[in-house]
């Protein structure tokens, strides 16, 4: 089969180069994510994208050259662009270069990192086409996918091959407003917890948890999203969400052990767990920190309040094993002569 008709759009690819390195990870039994980690990645998902046919990819420079390494040497049959984002390291970072990326016109971006990497990019491009791999701390939304075949479906979306909504949905997302009108939102879980500081990047202590709001509820995951899971499962597909109530140790409650960290269990003691509907508004009440995908964020003082609902209306996050499964339904990669790749003898120059 021939190239898809129609307008190609750029692929981009942003590897936080802070995510999988934090002091949480270290406090447990997790294994680093290492910036070679990550440039390997890079690299395959490039790989993947020139291989479906995406002419321009665009790349984030930044000062770990993650991205810079991943490519250099590489001969392929596309265009590689560097954003200059003027990299601060934090997640501002991740922000400019979506906004840069979505400025450009790209059918989808490729995203290394964890929960709170996609939240950042949610934040300034609510219905973001995502494929998100995993390479953070707390990676309920990212997937665990080889990043060739990430490459390949992202690539496949962006050239017309197959249209975004037939490979993905809208995901999910934590909506929270202060009284003040100020928002903002979560794509996995928004925790109120008791006695904690704003910036606290240990392990959560499971007695400070109080409230924990859900938008996946997944049991085979860690962190936040296990303990609802494991009493009410809710999955990326299921049109609810979950609320969990936790209450302190003294006061009893239902016990259950948790997954808080990679190869850190903790029991908690729960007092309710229920569905909520989406578009149902819940209001919880301070003190405490509240910590929205795993980062503590701001304080709630013992008189402030916060609306809190989970909607469907966040980024689209494509499905590989289902573009996959299309491509290969129409015949999306046959008939499309010589692959050039660069290790093979005379590389782009071998026809």
């Amino acid at each position: 089969m021939s190239e898809p008709e129609g307008r190609v759009r750029p692929v981009g690819i942003i590897a936080n180069p802070m995510s999988g390195k934090d002091v949480r990870r270290l406090a447990a039994r997790a294994s680093r994510v290492t910036s070679e980690n990550k440039r390997d990645l890079v690299s395959r998902a490039v790989i993947g994208c020139a291989a479906t046919g995406v002419d321009r990819i665009l790349l984030v420079r930044e000062p770990m050259r993650i991205a810079q390494s991943a490519v250099e040497g590489m001969r392929i049959e596309a265009s590689i662009e560097f954003l200059d984002i003027g990299a601060k390291l934090d997640a501002s970072d991740t922000q400019r270069a979506a906004l840069m990326m979505r400025e450009q016109g790209c059918g989808a971006v490729i995203v290394l990192g964890g929960d709170g990497t996609s939240r950042a990019i949610a934040q300034v491009w609510p219905d973001a086409p995502l494929m998100p791999i995993s390479t953070g701390t707390n990676n309920v939304f990212p997937m665990m996918v080889e990043a060739t075949l990430a490459g390949a479906a992202a690539g496949l979306v962006a050239t017309g091959g197959l249209t975004l909504e037939e490979v993905s949905q809208p995901a999910k997302v934590v909506h929270l407003e202060r009284p003040s009108g100020e928002q903002t939102l979560a794509v996995i879980d928004a925790v109120r917890l008791e006695g904690d500081k704003v910036g606290n990047m240990m392990p959560v202590d499971p007695e400070l948890i109080r409230e924990v709001v859900l938008a996946r509820a997944e049991a085979a995951s860690v962190g936040m999203s296990p303990i609802g899971g494991l009493l009410e499962p809710c999955g990326a597909d299921d049109d609810f969400g979950v609320l969990v109530r936790c209450v302190p140790h003294s006061e009893g409650g239902q016990t259950l052990r948790v997954p808080i960290s990679p190869g850190l269990f903790q029991t908690v003691h729960i007092g309710e767990v229920r569905k909520i509907a989406l578009g149902e508004k819940l209001t919880i009440k301070g003190p405490g920190v509240l910590a929205f995908d795993g980062d503590r964020e701001f304080t709630l003082e013992a008189d402030e309040t916060i609306d809190v609902s989970v909607r469907r209306d966040g980024p689209r996050v494509i499905e590989p094993g289902k573009a996959m499964t299309l491509a290969a339904q129409r015949g999306l990669l046959s008939g499309r002569g010589h692959w050039h790749d660069p290790r093979i003898q005379g590389g782009v120059d071998c026809c």
